[in-house]
């Protein structure tokens, strides 16, 4: 494997331990009682908004697949940072949504460990957004072709693993407050 490569496995088992004790302290701190937060949050909206960044999963992998074959084409990368917009966008809706049944960020238990958990997750997804517009750029203009690769491979690997933690936050928070 390419240090590049280890490098990043590293900082994104470091950033996977974290997301397992914000977690892990969500469902510690609201078991048994996830059945009364289901009533406030939209699992079918959020569902939509899941299918994008997943959506986003597969545009990043077939815009690393077409770089790696030398296409310097951005249309999947500029697709892919749609879908995480699209995404952040419907969390900012929910987040609304909450604020205005007033759910905040100190009103209770779950407010903290819902808000501290999605909202650790949306910054992740937005310093993600980053760096795919910052390799948008690098690719568009030409003149970091022997550093792309790298880093683009880097890049999807930190993107794949943002969506794979949203996957089991949204089963965890959403999916189980109905079960």
């Amino acid at each position: 494997m390419k240090k590049y490569k280890v490098m990043m496995a590293l900082f994104i088992a470091s950033e996977a331990l974290f997301f397992i004790s914000l977690i892990v302290s969500y469902v510690y701190y609201n078991h048994g009682d996830a059945s009364s937060t289901a009533k406030y949050l939209d699992i079918q909206k959020t569902g939509l908004f899941t299918i994008a960044l997943i959506l986003s999963s597969v545009t990043v992998h077939i815009a690393g697949s077409e770089l790696d074959k030398g296409r310097r084409k951005i249309g999947w990368l500029i697709i892919t940072i749609i879908l995480g917009l699209i995404f952040l966008v419907g969390q900012g809706i929910e987040y609304a949504h909450l604020y205005s049944l007033n759910i905040t960020f100190n009103q209770n238990i779950f407010g903290s460990s819902f808000f501290t958990l999605t909202g650790f997750h949306g910054l992740h997804v937005l310093l993600g957004l980053i760096v795919l517009t910052i390799m948008a750029f690098m690719i568009n203009s030409g003149s970091y072709q022997k550093v792309e690769l790298k880093a683009f491979s880097s890049a999807i690997m930190y993107w794949h693993f943002v969506d794979g933690v949203w996957i089991v936050v949204f089963s965890v928070v959403y999916l189980w407050a109905v079960v």
